[in-house]
């Protein structure tokens, strides 16, 4: 039978083995516990690392959008003012394009105002009776005032715008025509004693006029109307003359045959 010590030793004994059998299973727990807790920690820390690095790139997102935002709006900004500028220089170039119109206007009417006046003053070509001369446009006007009174019959009218005519026109390349019809004017009004004057007046100054055979026979109208026969066959018989191929030559042999 054993001994109390024993027991005890062995119990001892007994316990220091059950501990030794027991401790590997312990470590290999304790071991196995730092292992998950080391992988949690890392997986934590991944977490908190790939958690942080969204978080930054949705940072750099939002700066980007927001530098994105404000570039876009100064985008908006610069094309509102480029539309501004471009309604303000389509403006200036209305208005240039409306002031260049009026300049240009303004420049015709001027252009239009010369001309008028120098049409008024610059002498033109005129062709009468088979003669051709330069005159003002005045001198031109006047003559055929006074040559349109005569068509109208206003015989009285036409003698004077015809004397003040000559008076005004003292050089006119019109005189020989003014004085030939201003003559016949002064007949229809049966002024005769003034046609004489006229038309002597005519033959003396343009003998080679070709209206000048027709005012000798208008003298020897007047003068037979004034009953100066001697005169009126003196100036018919100059007329056939001096004038022998001209058809005054030959209304004036009639007449002569007549006043005989």
């Amino acid at each position: 039978m054993p001994t109390p010590s024993r027991s005890l030793a062995s119990l001892a004994v007994s316990g220091a083995l059950a501990l030794s059998a027991l401790w590997p299973l312990q470590a290999h727990a304790l071991f196995g516990d730092d292992e998950a807790r080391k992988a949690i920690i890392e997986l934590r820390q991944k977490v908190d690392a790939n958690r942080q690095a969204a978080e930054a790139a949705a940072n750099d997102s939002r700066e980007n959008d927001a530098a994105t935002r404000r570039s876009l709006l100064d985008l908006a900004n610069q094309i509102e003012q480029l539309r501004g500028e471009i309604a303000r220089l389509r403006g200036q170039n209305e208005q240039l394009a409306r002031e260049v119109s009026e300049l240009q206007r303004a420049q015709k009417d001027v252009q239009t105002g010369i001309d008028e006046r120098l049409r008024q003053v610059e002498p033109i070509k005129v062709e009468l009776d088979g003669q051709a001369f330069t005159a003002q446009p005045a001198e031109k006007r006047d003559f055929d005032a006074a040559m349109d009174a005569l068509r109208k019959s206003q015989f009285d009218a036409s003698t004077t715008a015809f004397t003040a005519f000559l008076r005004r026109y003292p050089s006119s390349g019109y005189t020989a025509s003014a004085l030939y019809w201003q003559g016949n004017a002064q007949y229809a009004s049966r002024a005769y004693k003034d046609a004489v004057a006229t038309h002597q007046r005519m033959v003396t100054e343009f003998p080679q006029h070709p209206r000048t055979p027709e005012a000798m026979l208008a003298l020897a109208n007047s003068q037979v109307e004034l009953k100066d026969t001697k005169s009126a066959r003196r100036t018919l018989e100059d007329v056939v003359k001096k004038y022998p191929q001209s058809e005054a030559a030959v209304a004036a042999r009639e007449r002569l045959t007549r006043l005989r």
